[in-house]
């Protein structure tokens, strides 16, 4: 089982460096842009289903790269971006002497709640219990992971763990951006 891991397109927010959230933003000109030059990029992967967030930046994507694909496509709350409550629309500059730079966010042993962000273990959770299951009920299927970049953290922590720090390593996944998993069969 091969699973691929792609960000969504680029939004005006993306551009602008604000934190989107579950804020449900629409992909720019330069994010379809970059949703068509990774359909051509996957064009020859075999892939078997499409998994996707719901919001719109993720789907659009998903639905770009399927016109070529015409795999099923399901719609999955737990890809969804990690909520980060009153810090959605600010920019990262904005908010960097108070959260970004400390372990408010990511450190998983300390689990920390603060302003409305979803905490890292519930990101976690929600997205490796969907691996699990997509490891169950499609094992021998390939699969395309249209998501985000909080959730692509929760990933890749699924993957490589936790550090002893209690922090899982980001992949920084740039918009369009394909990362790729094998699982071997159990």
């Amino acid at each position: 089982m091969k699973l691929y891991i792609i960000r969504h397109g680029q939004t005006n927010w993306n551009k602008k460096g604000k934190i989107q959230g579950k804020t449900d933003i629409e992909l720019n000109e330069e994010g379809i842009k970059q949703a068509k030059e990774a359909r051509k990029i996957l064009e020859n992967c075999d892939i078997d289903l499409i998994v996707t967030s719901p919001l719109k930046r993720a789907r659009k994507t998903a639905e770009i790269i399927n016109e070529t694909k015409n795999v099923p496509i399901i719609f999955n709350k737990a890809l969804e971006e990690r909520g980060f409550g009153e810090f959605e629309g600010k920019t990262q500059q904005e908010i960097q002497d108070e959260i970004w730079n400390s372990e408010i966010l990511d450190n998983y042993s300390l689990n920390r709640k603060y302003k409305g962000v979803e905490t890292i273990q519930n990101l976690c959770n929600r997205v490796w219990n969907l691996i699990d299951e997509l490891k169950r009920e499609y094992k021998d299927k390939n699969i395309l992971l249209v998501t985000h970049g909080g959730v692509t953290r929760a990933i890749n922590g699924y993957f490589n763990g936790v550090d002893e720090n209690g922090i899982i390593e980001g992949l920084r996944l740039h918009n369009c951006e394909i990362k790729t998993y094998e699982i071997e069969g159990k």
